[in-house]
């Protein structure tokens, strides 16, 4: 994958790249909006606790693939109320602080979930080379 972030255009507001580019041939995972609950069903009311057990069910999903963060090509995040885009993007830097390609990223603010306790959303698309 090849970033696109061309300097004709104002740069991104933060950690992320205005395009992504998926060679042809590559496979190609979109997954489902992942909400911050545990498999033991453990809800925290923090919204960047909440981003953090989002990221690492993305990781699960990417991991049954055989891919990892690297193989991010666009995150959408989703938030139910403005106070939690700092912690929403904390988490989205500290989980991306070591991919080598930024990906393209949306944030969007919502009026809510299928339950009210719950404050973020996180799907991505994923790309890797065919096998």
């Amino acid at each position: 994958m090849r970033e696109l972030t061309p300097t004709t255009i104002r740069a991104p507001f933060a950690r992320y790249a205005h395009g992504v580019e998926i060679p042809a041939g590559w496979r190609i995972i979109q997954t489902s909006g992942q909400l911050g609950i545990r498999l033991d069903e453990v809800l925290p009311e923090d919204a960047r606790a909440q981003a953090d057990i989002c990221f690492e069910n993305i990781t699960e999903i990417l991991r049954s693939a055989n891919m990892t963060p690297d193989d991010i090509g666009h995150l959408t995040a989703y938030v139910t109320d403005r106070s939690y885009m700092a912690p929403y993007m904390a988490a989205r830097d500290a989980y991306l602080a070591n991919v080598a390609r930024l990906p393209s990223s949306t944030l969007l603010i919502v009026s809510g979930f299928t339950r009210p306790e719950f404050k973020v959303e996180i799907e991505v698309m994923a790309a890797a080379p065919a096998r």
